[in-house]
């Protein structure tokens, strides 16, 4: 087991304990906090409380995370992009199409099971050292624990918003000019797969801005203040420019008028989110030292790319 040390922000003041730690975890679903509060593995002062105990601001909560060890999960000979590796963390490119970690109708196959073939230690960490999460279709740079420490470093940089993501994505529409997206993302009450933007959701924030327009579409970089599930395809489906080809919250496939052959072919066939995380940089868990990662576009948005900018150019 380790220990992490969550700090409540004043911002939560007044809001339920278990609502702020919620917030502050979101890999956690707000029912497991609830439990571990009851069961008394989190405490402020060496002191248990309630979940409904409202947040005054500024309160250290120490909770103790029991391993969920991944020993039941198989070793895969999968091959993986290592971009980094040290004796702390690995730093990998996710292809498309790659699971992150075992779940259901997803046993094997998976990110998860590859990292436990390419390291058998990671065994013995929680979720195989893996703390954050890309979908299955959105391709990019993912960081990974080797050891406790480093994990629980890690996972406090996420809580506290010290992780920088940037994602390359591909939107319907013409944008004018980039901005921020600050709305809380949700279960979508009409439809339990899905998230939504809805009020009594968790505070989420996107900043975006315009990297090269084309007639009827626009590749923009996307920068994460938050790290809600699905955030960058909700956010831009919300303000009017879903992601091209996403199949959840794009919509049916749009042809710009007057589209060429070629266009129509690329479009359907380009069969992912049109996401891809660019650029990763953390503090080292062990040294401090601020290291930052990149991995370049993959081909087949590469390949959209190029098809956008043939046909604004007929």
């Amino acid at each position: 087991m380790s220990v992490l040390k969550v700090i409540i922000p004043e911002r939560f003041a007044g809001c339920r304990i278990d609502t702020a730690l919620s917030e502050m975890l979101p890999d956690y679903s707000r029912s497991k906090i609830s439990a571990w509060v009851k069961s008394g593995r989190a405490l402020i002062k060496e002191k248990s409380f309630k979940p409904k105990d409202k947040v005054v601001g500024g309160e250290i909560v120490n909770l103790t995370m029991l391993k969920e060890r991944s020993v039941n999960w198989i070793a895969e000979d999968i091959d993986l992009d290592i971009v980094f590796e040290d004796e702390d963390i690995i730093v990998v490119n996710k292809p498309v199409g790659l699971v992150t970690h075992p779940g259901a109708g997803n046993w094997t196959g998976t990110l998860a099971n590859a990292l436990l073939y390419y390291d058998p230690s990671l065994e013995n960490l929680d979720r195989a050292g893996i703390v954050h999460r890309l979908d299955k279709n959105t391709s990019g740079l993912m960081v990974v624990a080797r050891n406790e420490v480093s994990q629980k470093k890690l996972v406090e940089q996420l809580q506290t918003h010290q992780v920088s993501r940037e994602y390359s994505a591909i939107v319907y529409g013409h944008m004018i000019s980039g901005g921020t997206v600050d709305e809380p993302i949700g279960r979508d009450p009409k439809d339990r797969i899905k998230q939504a933007v809805v009020d009594s959701g968790k505070e989420a924030i996107t900043h975006y801005r315009v990297i090269e327009r084309f007639a009827h579409h626009t590749h923009v970089k996307a920068v994460l203040e938050t790290g809600r599930t699905h955030q960058i395809r909700v956010h831009m489906s919300h303000i009017g420019h879903p992601l091209i080809a996403d199949p959840m919250y794009g919509g049916k496939l749009r042809f710009p008028k007057k589209a060429d052959h070629q266009l129509k072919e690329s479009l359907k066939g380009f069969n992912r989110q049109a996401l891809h995380a660019k650029r990763l940089t953390i503090t080292h868990p062990m040294s401090g030292e601020e290291m930052s990662w990149e991995a370049p576009l993959p081909q087949d948005l590469k390949t959209l790319l190029e098809a956008l900018a043939d046909f604004d150019q007929t």
